[in-house]
């Protein structure tokens, strides 16, 4: 599990794709604390397995479903990615709880630059706007964001200049995709509800068939 506070910003050193796998080398200052083979980093909100390290970085494999999920399919070398390591027991918990499971690739559709913060507006897939709600939090790119507004195709944040400083975030022209992770409560919220509404359907049909109402 992760937070969303944004640990480090890595680069891309080098990206292989070998039939449906690709593996990619990060670069990034806290290799040197001991990066282990088996750890899991989020990388622009989607969590990966190192598989190989040194004190100057990690390689990651991505299998064909991240690739098609995310945005990680699309890095290149020299790009930039969000970096946290997972949680272990007894740290702090800031931001909030993040699987590093990615729901759906968003699209900045607006950016509005002001003296204080920037707000974007991020375009959704249909039938996510269930998962987010106004003044809760979803994780883009791996970054802990609270929601201002939530309408049925997209919803907005604010973001500080010190979260514009030490994530991608500050480069982010409207366009760019970005992974997209709803609150992991709201997802069991959502499903709960789901799954009574369908109950209430299936129930109401099985009256309806035996005469009943």
């Amino acid at each position: 599990m992760f937070t969303g506070l944004i640990e480090e910003v890595g680069a891309v050193e080098r990206i292989q794709r070998s039939g449906r796998l690709q593996l990619m080398r990060v670069n990034c200052a806290f290799a040197e604390d001991g990066v282990q083979v088996g750890d899991s980093i989020n990388i622009d909100g989607a969590c990966q397995t190192v598989v190989e390290c040194d004190s100057r970085g990690f390689s990651v494999e991505s299998v064909d479903e991240t690739l098609s999920r995310t945005t990680l399919g699309t890095l290149a070398p020299g790009g930039s990615v969000n970096l946290e390591r997972s949680l272990k027991a007894g740290d702090r918990l800031d931001g909030h709880l993040i699987m590093g499971h990615i729901d759906a690739v968003a699209t900045i559709a607006r950016r509005k630059d002001r003296s204080d913060s920037t707000l974007f507006g991020v375009t959704i897939p249909e039938g996510l706007n269930s998962q987010i709600a106004p003044k809760g939090s979803v994780a883009l790119d791996g970054i802990s964001l609270t929601v201002v507004d939530v309408l049925d195709d997209s919803f907005t944040i604010a973001a500080i200049p010190h979260t514009l400083a030490v994530t991608t975030w500050g480069a982010k022209p409207v366009g760019a995709s970005v992974n997209l992770e709803t609150d992991v409560l709201a997802k069991y919220v959502a499903r709960a509800l789901g799954g009574a509404t369908q109950q209430s359907n299936i129930t109401q049909r099985w009256l309806n068939d035996a005469g009943i109402v």
